[in-house]
């Protein structure tokens, strides 16, 4: 139920975003400039489209118990908050948003290369990378 309506809202999002961009090319209008071309959508898809990636993200680390899928739904997160910091940068004209995505950026690849690495102990240590066996490590 869940995932069939993220997959509706992704494609309404998705179908609304491309009749936007057919309707501002129609207008002859020239072509904008990379800062604008975000800034042809409104802000409002921005924020749903963050919003549902995000829920997806809590709903994957909140429901599966794969350490692996928990790892690249907390991934998900970062993007989606990655993206509403593009596009507010974008709407705001200030590239301060765009500076700190790029730290995002720094700290969720050293975050995978650590997380990876804790994944493949606790594999080698367990056989099994499911959070519920994970609690025999405290014994």
């Amino acid at each position: 139920m869940c995932n069939h309506f993220a997959m509706s809202a992704f494609r309404i999002i998705l179908r609304l975003a491309f009749l936007n961009i057919v309707l501002y090319l129609n207008h002859n209008l020239p072509l904008p400039y990379m800062s604008s071309i975000i800034q042809v959508l409104p802000l409002q898809y921005y924020i749903l489209l963050c919003l549902a990636i995000f829920c997806i993200g809590i709903m994957g680390v909140l429901i599966r118990r794969n350490a692996i899928i928990v790892f690249m739904s907390v991934e998900l997160m970062l993007n989606s908050v990655n993206l509403l910091l593009t596009a507010f940068s974008s709407y705001k004209g200030d590239a301060g948003g765009q500076v700190f995505v790029f730290f995002i950026m720094a700290v969720a690849a050293a975050e995978v290369a650590v997380g990876l690495a804790i994944i493949v102990m606790i594999y080698r240590n367990v056989r099994s990378i499911d959070i519920n066996e994970l609690s025999k490590l405290k014994w």
